[in-house]
């Protein structure tokens, strides 16, 4: 059967213990509603409840719900266990928490969620065979970083990290350590322009998107992919960070901390950059109309968050998605021209090699 995850927003009054009684009260008739409840957790401070749940649909579990308590979720999602365990932890009660009456667990399904890696790096390895061994073993030596700050790997790449932390601190200060480790690895290949880079944002797992975490690791990718900085965290981070660190403050100079505005307008453009990127006619009025921005406003906010201009931050957009298609050798080049938004494979080919060094066909044939 699959499995879901609920949210419940509950009252002021709600405590870990009446949660835990709640939990119980559906273990009790479950069977009835051919469901199975693996856990839960419960954040006191944001008053949020999570069930993980085994069941039919999505109906079943309403209306487990509804006879044993009344307290009916506000969203439900379908979940893979395996997505559920390397962001949370866990799927099943804590085993302190078994031996417990009312199995009570304080445990908040929040988590800070950090993406990092060798930023629009995508080409093939006989491409950089002389910094191979340099790249591995600083891949390595990520992975033995991020486990010493207790960072769940989500996803793994030879280039690319997603990691979730239960701690704040800890995330903060696990980018701090790659971006150390990164600059003397750097030192050492001159030639190369490499980029490391790191975004790092917190949320919960259920939102108002059908994706698990889907709101938080999509601005932490767009932290991590589209604005300039080499860690860039969100104003929530910063304010946890410095609540959990009463002596201590995010230093300015190595990491940026978007504002509340910032995050509104990456949200804003990401948003309709992916839906429209691949539109040959896409024009900056046309961002200009959508976004509510004038072309002045429009520049000026992208020239601070990206370091590029919209036609350019577009561009560059189009180009890595050239890239993972090139990878492929599903198509030629002209399909991936037009299939990027380019309006010709010449203009195509004249962009993708100022800015690699390379031609699409040269690649192609790497």
């Amino acid at each position: 059967m699959p499995i879901y995850m609920d949210r419940h927003d509950v009252s002021e009054t709600v405590t870990a213990e009446n949660v835990a009684l709640l939990h119980q009260a559906d273990l009790k008739i479950q069977a009835k509603y051919k469901c199975r409840g693996l856990t839960y957790w419960f954040d006191e401070n944001r008053k949020t409840a999570f069930c993980l749940i085994e069941a039919p649909n999505k109906e079943a579990i309403k209306e487990m719900h509804d006879h044993a308590h009344g307290e009916v979720p506000h969203r439900i999602i379908e979940v893979d266990d395996r997505i559920v365990e390397s962001f949370l932890g866990r799927i099943e009660d804590p085993v302190k928490a078994q031996k417990t009456e009312l199995n009570i667990i304080n445990d908040p399904a929040f988590r800070t969620i950090m993406a990092a890696g060798l930023n629009k790096i995508f080409l093939k390895e006989s491409s950089f065979i002389k910094v191979n061994d340099s790249l591995k073993g600083f891949n390595n030596l990520c992975v033995e970083i991020i486990k010493k700050f207790n960072g769940s790997l989500v996803k793994h790449s030879s280039n690319y990290f997603l990691v979730s932390f239960v701690s704040v601190s800890k995330a903060v200060s696990c980018a701090l350590e790659l971006h150390s480790k990164f600059i003397k690895v750097i030192d050492k290949l001159e030639d190369f322009n490499f980029e490391f880079n790191i975004g790092i944002s917190a949320g919960v797992p259920v939102t108002d998107k059908d994706g698990f975490f889907e709101d938080t690791i999509k601005l932490t990718e767009w932290m991590y992919d589209s604005v300039s900085g080499q860690i860039v965290i969100s104003p929530e981070v910063k304010e946890l960070y410095e609540s959990e660190n009463l002596k201590a403050f995010i230093d300015d100079e190595l990491i940026r901390v978007l504002n509340p505005s910032e995050v509104n307008f990456l949200t804003l453009l990401m948003d309709y950059v992916e839906k429209n990127w691949n539109n040959t006619d896409l024009k900056v009025d046309d961002f200009c109309k959508k976004l509510g921005y004038s072309k002045s406003q429009l520049y000026r906010n992208m020239i601070s968050l990206t370091s590029k201009s919209p036609n350019n931050f577009l561009k560059d957009y189009r180009l890595n998605k050239s890239l993972k298609l090139l990878y492929k050798q599903k198509e030629n080049i002209s399909e991936i021209a037009f299939k990027t938004g380019f309006n010709s494979p010449a203009y195509f080919t004249k962009c993708f090699k100022k800015k690699y060094g390379l031609s699409p066909s040269d690649y192609f044939r790497d």
